[in-house]
């Protein structure tokens, strides 16, 4: 086209008395996807039903999004469409962030709540301008390590210090040592390990007035009494209040719910309990003669954050939302009531086994920390399950929270997932199941009496029961372990961390640890343990429930050689197969082959495909839904591995 047809191919512009032809008027209200027709729900509905019942679902309920909601925490399930509709009947006084009730945010503005000033390292209270505080764990007993430790971590974004004193940690008469080159007036420094942790950190700031706020003696005596069992005396927690109280910003009691998400809880038995304790330390800190309003000021949270980020964000925001209910009930002032929030990335989803997928899980909870309005987030470095983590896995950590705040922007917007109608009604069947929760363990007396009972313990019990179900069936998956695994991973090697929780009390678990049970009893059985995949007809016939068989029996440790029939068997040296085709070879040859495997010296035939298929000399079947690690066990005793039970 030449230049003159293109200047011809565009209306020349209008002078400014020219009246604006009327297709061309700008329509006072510009919907969005107006050019579309308008769809209801209930023909989204016809639709839904339409895929599901083509999915073999004959029976769906009314309505058909009920076949489709999906289990998140205890009582509370979601939804797969979210309309204007669902928010219609939620609290219409959600606030604004710094202002109750604190579920838009515990702060008017960016960097971590209470910032008064930005300090010499650029952040409001040590952390990052407009973004949260970046809090990096340490527990290396070396002193020396540990010191080198931080310094990289000051030096490279980390803009506070958690620090786990105690045996097998860092040690409390070092702590002096190890804090020697660290700006306190820059850097909030929290710790951990009960009173002798807190009496180490108040000696060695006393006299002081120049403490950076936002730092914790981390007392949790009822978090201590959850993980032991052991109850534990409150009555001093007033008098070590009064001291810390003399540091501007720092706070002498961490209520930790991570005690119980680690012990498998959901987000509301996390809430509930941590809400119970909460209450229980103010009525110890008031009886000891504190006002409402400072011993409110005495407590920050911790929560876990996990891979559901929605969840983690909907959990973060209750939290805010309930505890200035607790605050409005007791009668402390606005300006007290604002929940000081330390998030941790979650133990439970933590794996061993490919641990390098857990630099992925961390970064969405890290994400859903900081959506979630988290004042300092901690993520756990990818080798956390299997020891104390190296520079390596230190600087992946610490540069993922980085990356979120300098490169994402995450923080430029406070709750960012306000007003989503999916994360208001979370946040509010999250708030109203957990106060539910709460209630009950206040009519037992608190949380103490509700510990000694076993009602938390059986609570907790349940809602990891329901998950263990869901993690058995891989409807809840593990990618690297129940899903997609890596038989011919190599791990890295680190120091044992010593167990710094006391036991007996509540437990604590791993969603990963009975798959990786199975996979230590393969990998200790030194030749690798092998189930035989006998496929029928071409391979674009059988490729897709042979993937699917290899996948599941390799979650097991077991390797899967492939071959035409039983062609291959001799070659696999194994006593177990599964035959794997589509339906209609099943119906003309399953039997016979299943017949020739058994003839051949296998004791074990398994069928890729569901049980409604009743072949004639099939033992078992896989298929999706199944309980993959009942599968497992089977075979696993099958073939003689030893210290697993079918």
């Amino acid at each position: 086209m030449s230049s003159t047809d293109q200047q011809n191919s565009h209306p020349a512009p209008a002078s400014a008395d020219a009246e604006v032809p009327s297709e061309h008027e700008v329509p006072e209200d510009l919907g969005l996807a107006a050019e579309f027709p308008r769809v209801t729900r209930d023909e989204w509905r016809e639709l839904v039903a339409g895929v599901l019942r083509k999915a073999g679902r004959e029976d769906l309920p009314e309505p058909v999004e009920e076949a489709l909601r999906r289990p998140v925490a205890t009582g509370v399930t979601v939804a797969p469409l979210y309309t204007a509709a669902d928010a219609a009947d939620l609290p219409t006084a959600v606030g604004v962030p710094g202002l109750p009730p604190f579920v838009r945010g515990a702060r008017p503005s960016g960097g971590p709540a209470g910032s008064a000033e930005v300090t010499a390292s650029g952040g409001a209270d040590g952390g990052a301008p407009g973004g949260w505080d970046i809090r990096q764990r340490h527990a290396h007993p070396d002193v020396a390590v540990t010191e080198e430790a931080i310094a990289a971590d000051l030096e490279n974004g980390v803009t506070s210090l958690w620090l786990v004193v105690g045996d097998g940690a860092v040690p409390a008469d070092r702590l002096g040592d190890v804090l020697a080159d660290v700006y306190l007036d820059l850097a909030p420094v929290s710790v951990s390990g009960g009173p002798a942790a807190a009496e180490a950190f108040l000696d060695l700031v006393e006299g002081r007035d120049d403490l950076a706020p936002g730092g914790s003696l981390g007392l949790d005596p009822l978090g201590v009494h959850a993980a032991s069992g052991q109850s534990q005396d409150l009555s001093g927690l007033a008098d070590v209040a009064r001291r810390a109280a003399a540091h501007a910003g720092l706070r002498s009691v961490v209520v930790d719910g991570t005690v119980f998400a680690d012990a498998g809880a959901s987000a509301v038995e996390e809430l509930g309990c941590s809400l119970a304790a909460g209450v229980a330390y103010l009525r110890a800190l008031t009886d000891g003669g504190l006002s409402v309003d400072e011993a409110f000021g005495q407590l920050e949270f911790r929560y876990a954050a996990t891979a559901d980020q929605f969840t983690t964000i909907a959990t973060l925001r209750a939290a805010r939302r309930l505890w200035d209910r607790v605050g409005e009930v007791s009668g402390a002032s606005p300006e007290a009531r604002g929940q000081h929030q330390h998030a941790v990335t979650s133990s439970v989803m933590t794996t061993k086994r490919d641990p390098w997928v857990n630099m992925l899980r961390t970064t969405v909870a890290c994400f859903g920390a900081g959506v979630g309005g988290a004042d300092a987030v901690t993520v756990q470095p990818f080798d956390a399950a299997l020891g104390l983590p190296d520079s390596f896995s230190r600087r992946i950590a610490r540069n993922t929270q980085s990356l979120l705040v300098e490169e994402g922007h995450l923080a430029r917007v406070l709750d960012p997932a306000g007003g989503s109608w999916y994360v208001e009604s979370l946040t509010d069947e999250l708030a109203r199941a957990a106060w539910d929760w709460f209630t009950e363990i206040e009519r037992a007396g608190g949380l103490a009496a509700a510990l000694d009972s076993g009602l938390v313990r059986d609570r907790i019990a349940a809602a990891w029961d329901a998950r263990s179900k869901r993690l058995a069936t891989r409807a809840d998956a593990i990618t690297g372990v129940s899903e997609f695994p890596n038989l011919t991973e190599k791990l890295p090697e680190r120091q044992p961390a010593a167990e710094l929780h006391p036991g007996g009390g509540l437990p604590r678990v791993r969603a990963a640890q009975e798959y990786e049970a199975l996979r230590d009893a393969a990998d200790a059985a030194g030749e690798r343990p092998t189930v035989y995949l006998a496929t029928i007809g071409p391979i674009a016939r059988h490729t897709a429930r042979a993937s699917f068989a290899g996948n599941l029996f390799q979650a097991g440790g077991l390797a899967t050689p492939a071959g035409d029939g039983a062609s291959g068997l001799a070659d696999a040296g194994t006593t177990v197969a599964c035959i794997c085709g589509t339906d209609k070879d099943y119906a003309e040859q399953a039997a016979g082959l299943a017949a020739a495997l058994k003839d051949a010296g296998v004791t074990q035939v398994w069928l890729a495909g569901k049980p409604n298929l009743a072949v004639d000399g099939v033992d078992g079947y896989v298929y999706a839904g199944c309980d993959a690690l009942d599968v497992l066990r089977t075979v696993h005793a099958q073939l003689g591995l030893e210290g697993v039970q079918a």
